[in-house]
C-alpha cells in the first residue's frame, strides 16, 4: 500500500490529510505488517478523516461500522434474512426439515454486516470501526477474531477467511478504557492537538482563500481557549469551522466583537462561551 513513510506523507497530503511524522509512521508500519490501527484521542483531530484519506489513496472501499451504545452482532457481523427464510420454507413445504434447514442456510439467504462485508472478497478494502468506546464492552469480544485472525465464524456455514486483508482503523474517543485483548492485537496511536504549525497549515489547505496573517491569529486564538479550563476545548475541526465563519463573513482580523459574536463557532457550552468571553486577552495572543 505505501512505499516508505514519506510516501504516507505525501499520498495523504494528496488528499487533503496533512499526517504528523508520528501518524505517517504507524500508519506505514499498519500497513506493513497488517495489523489493525488503534487510534485514540479528543473529537475532531482527524481520527475518522485518517481512515478515509488511507482508503481514497490506496483506491479502495471504505467499509464503516458505527458503534453505538446497543450495537450487537447482528449489526456488525451478520444476520439471516428472516422474511426470505420464512417465504423459502413456504414453498417448499414437501421438503424434509434436512433438505429446508440446508437451503434457508446459505449464502443467498446471508445479510453481511460491515465486519464481514469487510473480509469477504477480492476487492482492497479499509474497515473504519469507529467510536469504539461506545459500544457496550461484549462487542469487543466480537471483534478479536476479526482482528486477530481476519476471519468470521458463521455456525451454519463454517468459517470464512480473508482472502485479502483490510486496512483496519479502529477509533476512540477514550470516553471508556478498551480492553487489553483488543489492544493487544492493534498497533497503537494517540492523535492529539496539533502543533500550531501543523494546524496552520491544515487551515491554509482547507481555507486557501483566508488571510494568511489571520490564519495565523485564529490558531493563537483557539490554542488559547485550548489552555483554558472548559468543558469542551475546540478541536481541528472547529479551528477550520471557525476560519471558514471569519471568511464567510469578510473579517480581516480578530477584534473583540467578532471574536464575541463567533465563539459559538468553537465552543459547544454556554459556560464555556461565557468563560471564554471574560477570561480571552486578544492582546495577549
Amino acid at each position: 500500500m505505501f512505499t516508505s513513510v514519506d510516501d504516507v506523507s505525501a499520498r495523504l497530503a494528496e488528499t487533503g490529510y496533512l499526517a504528523s511524522p508520528a501518524v505517517a509512521t504507524t500508519v506505514f508500519l499498519a500497513a506493513r505488517l497488517g495489523k489493525p490501527l488503534l487510534v485514540e484521542g479528543p473529537a475532531g483531530v482527524g481520527k475518522t478523516e485518517l481512515a478515509k484519506a488511507v482508503a481514497e489513496v490506496a483506491g479502495a472501499r471504505l467499509v464503516r461500522l458505527q458503534c453505538y451504545e446497543g450495537v450487537d452482532e447482528s449489526r456488525a457481523l451478520y444476520e439471516w434474512n428472516h422474511a426470505k427464510q420464512l417465504l423459502r420454507i413456504s414453498a417448499g413445504r414437501e421438503e424434509t426439515w434436512d433438505e429446508t434447514r440446508t437451503g434457508i442456510f446459505s449464502e443467498e439467504f446471508l445479510l453481511s454486516r460491515p465486519l464481514l462485508t469487510a473480509i469477504r472478497g477480492e476487492e482492497q478494502k479499509v474497515l473504519l470501526i469507529d467510536e469504539m468506546d461506545k459500544a457496550d464492552v461484549e462487542v469487543e469480544g466480537l471483534l478479536l477474531e476479526v482482528l486477530s485472525d481476519f476471519q468470521v465464524t458463521v455456525p451454519e456455514l463454517g468459517t470464512i477467511s480473508a482472502t485479502r486483508r483490510p486496512f483496519v482503523v479502529v477509533t476512540s474517543n477514550a470516553s471508556r478504557e478498551l480492553s487489553e485483548a483488543l489492544r493487544r492485537r492493534c498497533l497503537f496511536l494517540h492523535i492529539g492537538f496539533p502543533e500550531q504549525e501543523l494546524e496552520r497549515r491544515i487551515v491554509g489547505l482547507k481555507v486557501p482563500d483566508l488571510d494568511a496573517a489571520l490564519a495565523e491569529s485564529v490558531v493563537r486564538v483557539v490554542g488559547a481557549l485550548r489552555a483554558m479550563d472548559l468543558r469542551k476545548v475546540p478541536s481541528v475541526a472547529e479551528t477550520v469551522d471557525w476560519a471558514r465563519t471569519l471568511l464567510a463573513l469578510g473579517a480581516d482580523s480578530l477584534g473583540e466583537a467578532v471574536v464575541r459574536d463567533t465563539l459559538g463557532v468553537l465552543l459547544k457550552h454556554q459556560d464555556d462561551v461565557l468563560k471564554a468571553a471574560a477570561k480571552l486577552d486578544l492582546d495577549a495572543v
